[in-house]
């Protein structure tokens, strides 16, 4: 995660998480690593090329799932925390920064 600061003024960390969610999340990502380390022997192992574009596929989509939950607990805690905070600015830079997130990085 970055440490940079949101639109929103919120830090590097999020201001609430789902415990199970975050579990989740994590073990998704291990199982993504291991896939990762998978893809990496194919090519070393000179695999063929149809063979690893359809396993680097099946990351991608691994990955979408778990920005997928992010998105999700971000919803769910920091966007409800800055709109609901009735700071029309800190409202404004919330809508900008899901917007920007759904458009550039959630297609």
């Amino acid at each position: 995660m970055s440490s940079m600061k949101s639109p929103t003024g919120h830090g590097g960390k999020a201001a609430g998480v789902d415990p199970a969610l975050k579990d989740a999340n994590r073990k998704r990502l291990r199982r993504i690593e291991g896939q990762i380390r998978g893809l990496q022997k194919m090519v070393d192992d000179d695999r063929y090329c149809a063979d690893i574009i359809v396993q680097i596929a099946s990351a991608q989509e691994a990955l979408r799932g778990v920005a997928r939950n992010l998105m999700k607990n971000h919803l769910h805690h920091c966007a409800a925390q800055s709109l609901s905070s009735g700071n029309p600015k800190q409202s404004a830079a919330m809508y900008d920064e899901l917007l920007e997130l759904i458009y550039t990085h959630l297609r």
